[in-house]
């Protein structure tokens, strides 16, 4: 073996962690295994031990790879520019249609693993109070009242959450026309043709 065939026997962190999602997603937090793991990889077990202390380790990762992409991604979107309440809902809307800001597989997956696992159902919970307080604050500061603002950021919330758990199937062309009528029910205004213009054309590329 030479040097150069080493790293690639061994694979990279994001390969294991990649692979790791990918279990978590399919099969639940008992799949998320080091042989299970090798065998999708074709790696051996020794390569994962070279990027990993154990499995606590690798899952340790993965929740924070979660919270760094979903948590940190959706606050983000609620703090980009905007010029109306309707333009920052486009924002937000961004993370349910971009599996690059928001992976909704991972999600419901950390959700369904939190039942059995009392340390990351508080971590849950504070990623949830971060995302409602990062939507509540993005409603008050376009002029909503406290109370309106925490209703409407519970709306959004719940329906995005009950999108994942009812496992809705719908193509993306049908998701993406329909975000428009999601932004006048989450918001109470109805957007304009230059807001809806700019969304749309941020996800003409994505295939559905």
């Amino acid at each position: 073996m030479t040097d150069d065939q080493t790293p690639r026997l061994r694979g990279s962190e994001t390969v294991w962690l990649d692979a790791a999602a990918q279990l978590l997603c399919e099969a639940g937090i008992d799949a998320v295994k080091v042989m299970p793991l090798a065998k999708l990889l074709g790696l051996s077990r020794t390569g994962f031990y070279w990027h990993f202390r154990d499995r606590d380790a690798l899952l340790e990762a993965l929740i924070q790879r979660w919270e760094a992409k979903n948590t940190g991604n959706l606050v983000a979107r609620t703090e980009a520019f905007a010029d109306n309440i309707c333009e920052a809902m486009f924002n937000l809307c961004d993370c349910w249609l971009d599996d690059a800001l928001f992976d909704s597989r991972l999600d419901l997956a950390i959700r369904n693993w939190a039942r059995t696992d009392p340390g990351l159902q508080e971590r849950l919970n504070r990623a949830d109070v971060q995302r409602q307080d990062a939507i509540q604050s993005m409603f008050i500061y376009h002029g909503y009242s406290e109370a309106e603002a925490e209703v409407r950021t519970m709306t959004v919330l719940y329906t995005q959450i009950g999108y994942l758990s009812m496992r809705v199937q719908e193509s993306h062309w049908k998701r993406l026309a329909r975000v428009p009528d999601y932004v006048e029910v989450f918001t109470g205004q109805r957007p304009n043709e230059s807001d809806v213009g700019r969304f749309m054309s941020r996800h003409l590329t994505e295939q559905g």
